[in-house]
C-alpha cells in the first residue's frame, strides 16, 4: 500500500526526496524524509523493476527547490544572529501558499488523507534548526527560546526575535520618599514641559522639568545599569509587591526582577552588576542577584509573600508598658476587617478585606514630653521612672495585603480590630520600615526558577 501510494506520487511529476517522504513522516521514526523519499523512491524502482533515477531537487514541483536550501537558510538565520548571544532558539518559517498548496494536492493525487505525514513548514524548521543549532553550538527550546528565528521563504528574509532576559534578586531601599518605580508626572503627562503665560513652552512648574513626581526611584536607579550590562534596548522592573513611598526597606529586602527587552548579551556577572549598583548610589543596595527565568516575574508578581514590618509611632496619652503588651498579644492571630483605606479609597474599590495578623511586637521608646512633665510635678527628685511612653516602636508579622498602618491606628474604625481601638487612644505613624517579604509556605528563590 505505501509503495502504491509512493508510485502514484511520482507519476505526479518530478518530486524531490523530502517532498516524497514528507507524507510518509508519521511512518518509522529515526528518519528524515530525505531519507524516506529516497528509501521509497527505492522500493517503487525495485517493484518496478526499473532503473532508479534519484530525487530532482531543484525541479521539484511540490517545493520548488526548497528543500534544497536548508543550508542557505541556517546560514542567513545564523548570520542575523552574529550580533546577539544566545543558548536556545527556535526556527519558524512562513511557507508560501502556493507549497502548502501543492503540498495538499501531492496527497490528495497519491490517495492518502489529508493529514498524513508533516507539513513542508515543520520540515523547514526542522533541518534549518538542526543546521543553525550545529553551527551555534546552541540548542533547541520549543517552549522559550532566547531567540526566535522566523524564515519568510517567498521574501526570502529571515526575522529575529529576541526574547527577554531576567536577573532576580533583592532590594533594600535606604532612604524615604524614593517610589519603587518610575512615577510619572500627571501635571505635564511626563513631557517635563507645560505651556507659559507668553504662549510658548517652559519647564513643567510640579516636576522642574524631569517629567516625574521624584528624581529617584528604584527602577531608575537600577534598570538601566542592567539594560546597559545586557545591550538591551529596555529595562522592566518587576517588585514583589510595594512598600509606601515614605517606606525604607531594610532587613532581608524585597524581591523584584529586571527585565531586559531585546538583550545582546545574555551571559552576564550579577555579582559585577549589583557592586556597580551599589556603588552609584547612597539611596538604595541590592543583593542576590541571580539570572532568572521568565516564569520568576509571575512568581513574584504571584507568590502569596507575608510582610514584617517596623513602625515608629506616637500616642495621643502616655500608655503603659502592659497595657501595649497586652493590646499587642490580642492582635495575634486575629483576622482583621480593613475596608478600604481612606488614603487609597480614590483609587481603589471601597470594599472590606481580611487579613491575617501573625505577630505583633511592642517596645515602648523614650518620651520627652513624659520626662519633662515627670521633672516638674517630681520637684528636685526629677529621676523618679515610669513605665508609660508616647512613643513606641511596633513590630508585625502579617499576610500580604495587609493594611499595617490601618492595624495601629485604626482608620477612624475602617479597620477592626486596631491597636489604637484596643490602646483605646490615637496614634500617628511617624516612620514605617519594611523589614522582610517572605513566601507564604515556600521561598520565592526556588532552583527550577534560575538559569544555572
Amino acid at each position: 500500500m505505501i509503495v502504491d501510494a509512493a508510485r502514484k506520487a511520482l507519476e505526479t511529476g518530478p518530486l524531490c526526496d523530502p517532498c516524497l517522504g514528507r507524507p510518509f513522516a508519521d511512518r518509522s521514526f529515526g528518519l528524515t524524509n530525505d531519507e524516506r523519499g529516497r528509501a521509497l523512491r527505492i522500493a517503487v524502482a525495485l517493484a518496478e523493476d526499473e532503473p532508479f533515477e534519484p530525487g530532482e531537487e531543484i525541479d521539484c514541483w511540490v517545493c520548488e527547490g526548497q528543500c534544497s536550501r536548508y543550508d542557505v537558510w541556517a546560514e542567513r538565520a545564523t548570520e542575523a544572529l552574529a550580533e546577539v548571544e544566545f543558548s536556545t532558539y527556535q526556527v519558524g518559517t512562513r511557507a508560501p501558499p502556493l507549497i502548502e498548496e501543492n503540498d495538499a494536492l501531492l496527497r490528495a493525487e497519491a490517495g492518502l488523507p489529508e493529514d498524513a505525514g508533516g507539513r513542508f513548514k515543520s520540515e523547514c524548521n526542522r533541518e534549518v534548526g538542526k543546521r543553525l543549532g550545529m553551527r551555534t553550538g546552541t540548542e533547541v527550546d520549543f517552549e522559550r527560546p532566547d531567540v526566535l528565528c522566523m524564515l519568510d521563504i517567498q521574501r526570502e528574509t529571515v526575522e529575529v526575535q529576541v526574547n527577554s532576559a531576567f536577573l532576580y534578586g533583592r532590594y533594600r531601599k535606604l532612604e524615604r520618599d524614593i517610589p519603587q518605580t518610575e512615577w510619572p508626572c500627571s501635571a505635564c503627562g511626563a513631557t517635563g514641559k507645560q505651556l507659559a503665560p507668553d504662549g510658548g513652552e517652559q519647564d513643567c512648574t510640579e516636576c522642574g522639568g524631569s517629567g516625574y513626581r521624584y528624581d529617584d526611584s528604584v527602577e531608575g536607579l537600577t534598570a538601566p545599569i542592567v539594560r546597559e550590562a545586557m545591550d538591551g534596548s529596555e529595562g522592566v522592573f518587576h517588585g514583589a509587591g510595594r512598600e509606601d513611598v515614605d517606606a525604607k526597606t531594610l532587613g532581608t529586602g524585597r524581591p523584584f526582577v529586571l527585565e531586559v527587552k531585546h538583550p545582546r548579551v545574555r551571559d552576564v556577572d550579577p555579582e559585577a552588576i549589583e557592586a556597580a549598583i551599589d556603588e552609584s548610589t547612597d539611596l538604595i543596595e541590592v543583593e542576590g542577584l541571580r539570572r532568572a527565568r521568565h516564569t520568576m516575574v509571575e512568581r513574584v508578581k504571584e507568590l502569596e509573600a507575608s510582610k514584617t514590618y517596623s513602625l515608629t509611632v506616637r500616642f495621643a496619652e502616655p500608655v503603659s508598658e502592659s497595657n501595649l503588651k497586652e493590646a499587642c498579644e490580642a492582635l495575634v492571630g486575629e483576622t482583621i476587617s480593613q475596608r478600604t483605606p481612606s488614603r487609597v479609597d480614590h483609587r481603589r474599590a471601597d470594599i472590606v478585606r481580611t487579613r491575617e495578623v501573625y505577630a505583633v511586637e511592642g517596645t515602648l521608646g523614650p518620651d520627652p514630653v513624659a520626662s519633662a512633665e515627670r521633672a516638674e510635678n517630681a520637684g528636685s527628685d526629677a529621676s523618679e521612672e515610669t513605665s508609660e511612653s508616647r512613643h513606641a516602636t511596633i513590630e508585625v508579622h502579617g499576610a500580604g495585603g495587609l493594611y499595617v498602618k490601618e492595624l495601629v491606628h485604626g482608620d477612624e474604625g475602617r479597620t477592626e480590630p486596631s491597636l489604637a481601638g484596643l490602646l483605646g487612644t490615637d496614634i500617628e505613624i511617624e516612620a514605617l520600615d519594611v523589614l522582610a517579604v517572605e513566601g507564604e509556605g515556600e521561598p520565592f528563590e526556588r532552583s527550577e526558577y534560575f538559569v544555572e
